[in-house]
């Protein structure tokens, strides 16, 4: 804690949230469970598509490995976007971009038009729906508090699960998986005109400010201390969080992708097996307020510690679901696994902007997010050829464990991390 404390920029003063900041979490919950909900249930149109075509499993794959390399090469431009443009510019291309790509998604024939729509598109708009604009946002609002309004924020991945998944399985059920996805793209695209017409202004004001007690220092720390990209690049901690948030996505996503297909082969029904899924955003919740309740209790590197032993405990009992299908481990996978996937995330996500707090923090930190994206399309993808090659599980569900011990050890060895 005290290396935390030495990276903390003395222009973050704690504050007193008010009704104000709560409803901008809100907002940022919403737009945030639409954006990572609707990429997650990519989850339940894998086996009809795969079916409707006769693709093998990691060609349909692909599709969801390019949205995340797209989310993830796209991070740093999302937030320059927003350091020059505003939290109006980003929010609205974003949903603008993954309305347009669900909505032709339900015209593709051919797997490349497939790539383009939900591969591309949504990956560009789910960048712009993601954590980084949130994250950078609600500092102005919540500065040293930001960690407990990013868990909020975070968690609203989970309750994407756990509304869309469910619900684009109950629309395939009843019109196919192409009407699905006409009629979720025409209502995110009419969610554009309310978001369009908020005061955006009033919301993106610039609400943290430096007490007059340490004014002069703030302006001698900021003058010592101006972070650039490259100036960030040449830092350690810039390249510990870039291979924590690449590793932990690796093992995250070559599951993730796969969960609800591997569910049904081991013996669950199609609607089960989204709805235990989905259940995941319940979990997630509950382990976003842990991990950060823990972080005040124990530490930030201990709760970070708790939650990959956690991650690791439930993809062993993925591995044994299989062999022993029953509810016990299912429900320890969704407890274990689906309430630690993105648990770590908030208090990451403050690590960096105390860090590299600054003028330029949204493009330094969206480029240590382009580990996240490199690792959940690497993650899938290589889940995808795994399980074609070896016609098994087990190799997929080795390397994600492989990768998750992988992400743990920044903090494990890397001083700013350790301390």
């Amino acid at each position: 804690m005290a290396a935390e404390q030495s990276f903390a920029h003395p222009a973050i003063a704690p504050v007193k949230p008010t009704r104000a900041a709560w409803a901008v979490v809100g907002l940022c919950f919403v737009l945030a469970l639409v954006g990572r909900g609707m990429g997650e249930t990519f989850t339940v149109f894998l086996l009809p598509i795969s079916r409707d075509f006769g693709w093998a499993r990691a060609d349909v794959i692909s599709i969801y490995a390019l949205a995340s390399l797209s989310m993830g090469l796209s991070s740093p431009f999302v937030g320059r976007l927003f350091d020059f443009s505003g939290p109006r510019a980003v929010y609205g291309l974003g949903l603008l971009l993954l309305g347009t790509g669900v909505s032709l998604a339900s015209f593709a024939n051919t797997l490349w038009q497939l790539q383009a729509c939900m591969g591309i598109a949504v990956g560009l708009g789910m960048a712009c729906l993601s954590n980084i604009p949130s994250s950078l946002l609600l500092g102005r609002w919540f500065g040293n508090r930001l960690p407990t309004a990013m868990a909020i924020v975070y968690s609203a991945n989970g309750a994407g699960v756990l509304t869309l998944v469910p619900l684009s399985e109950v629309l395939i059920d009843r019109f196919a998986w192409r009407n699905s996805y006409h009629l979720l793209g025409g209502v995110l695209l009419l969610l554009l005109v309310p978001l369009l017409l908020l005061p955006w202004r009033r919301i993106a004001r610039e609400t943290i400010r430096t007490p007059a007690t340490t004014a002069a220092q703030t302006t001698t720390t900021v003058r010592e201390i101006e972070w650039t990209l490259l100036r960030a690049m040449r830092h350690h901690a810039f390249w510990a969080l870039f291979s924590t948030f690449f590793f932990t996505a690796i093992g995250v996503y070559t599951i993730g992708a796969q969960v609800v297909a591997y569910l049904i082969e081991s013996g669950f029904s199609p609607l089960q097996a989204a709805s235990a899924w989905g259940l995941s955003g319940v979990v997630l919740v509950i382990g976003m307020l842990t991990v950060s309740w823990l972080d005040t209790l124990i530490g930030r590197r201990r709760a970070i510690l708790v939650s990959y032993g956690l991650t690791t405990l439930g993809i062993v009992c993925l591995w044994l679901l299989s062999r022993f299908p029953n509810l016990w481990l299912l429900g320890g996978f969704l407890v274990c696994f689906g309430s630690t996937i993105g648990s770590r995330g908030p208090l990451i996500t403050a690590a960096a902007i105390n860090i590299f707090h600054g003028r330029r923090v949204g493009t330094i930190f969206g480029t240590i997010s382009i580990g996240s994206g490199l690792g959940s399309a690497l993650g899938a993808l290589t889940g995808g050829f795994l399980h074609d090659w070896s016609q098994s599980y087990d190799p997929v569900i080795a390397f994600a464990l492989v990768n998750v011990l992988l992400g743990m050890i920044p903090f494990l060895t890397v001083r700013a991390l350790r301390e």
